[in-house]
């Protein structure tokens, strides 16, 4: 009976996402629209140092890291930007005051989140695909890295959207607050430009999150063994990806059970 209560109220998420086409512009077909736009501009720059074989483009280099950042786009942003609006209209306490477990509304929402990531991350990589020369992982050890990459990404940037939610003091201000934070971490995670090429501060700044780590262990997934070496500490660090993503999600559940609201200040 608590699955199915879970399944209706992720399929009644999921049915007011794609009803809404702000949000279904800006959280599914933006990605999509910057892998088109810097992947033209891009073109066919190579990375690697000269001689080196397999080659990588800078096109490559940044598909792989908007992966990255549309499985942000469907966790944190999204969340961050439509809670808000659902306490300001009074959706959030309703639903407290009915007799429905709080934990569905949350269930709800990460079966929502997890149905758009996975929708994100088959545009994206059929995009990659057709367009920009990214091959498909060849081996179980490198899909079974893009699944844990994928899904610990995932569950760390919902946790993190739950709690910022918390952070716009309305629904109008939530997409001013949340958009710029993820155009920064998307600038200084490597996602449009080189990582290594970044100053120093920039690196540690964006080391600090999980975007920055969830576009290095992508990157050893779809780009060769080879360009490990062209990264800042030589090598893809597949366990302290995995260490640091996993410290957000434990940070996350931490942070939304602390900040999360069910109604806004002037409420109580």
């Amino acid at each position: 009976m608590s699955l199915n209560l879970a399944l209706a109220q992720g399929g009644i998420e999921f049915k007011q996402f794609v009803r809404t086409r702000e949000s279904l512009v800006f959280t599914l077909l933006f990605p999509v629209m910057l892998m088109f736009i810097f992947g033209s501009i891009f073109g066919n720059i190579i990375i690697t140092p000269p001689g080196e074989i397999p080659q990588v483009t800078l096109s490559q280099y940044f598909v792989t890291g908007m992966i990255a950042s549309g499985i942000m786009a469907t966790g944190f942003q999204n969340l961050a930007i439509t809670i808000p609006i659902e306490r300001d209209r009074g959706v959030l306490k309703r639903y407290r005051g009915t007799p429905m477990p709080k934990w569905v509304f949350f269930a709800g929402k990460i079966l929502c989140v997890a149905a758009l990531a996975l929708i994100s991350i088959v545009m994206l990589l059929a995009v990659a695909v057709a367009f920009y020369d990214i091959h498909l992982p060849d081996t179980g050890q490198k899909w079974f890295t893009f699944f844990w990459v994928s899904v610990l990404g995932l569950i760390s940037c919902t946790l993190c959207g739950i709690a910022f939610s918390g952070v716009a003091k309305t629904g109008r201000a939530g997409p001013a607050v949340v958009t710029p934070i993820a155009l920064i971490l998307q600038f200084t995670s490597g996602v449009f430009f080189e990582y290594k090429d970044l100053p120093h501060w920039m690196q540690q700044f964006a080391a600090l999150f999980p975007l920055k780590w969830m576009c290095q262990g992508l990157r050893s997934v779809f780009l060769p063994e080879s360009f490990a070496s062209q990264e800042v500490a030589g090598s893809y660090e597949l366990p302290r990806v995995a260490l640091v993503l996993a410290a957000w999600c434990v940070g996350g559940l931490i942070l939304c059970l602390l900040g999360f609201r069910w109604t806004t200040k002037r409420e109580g």
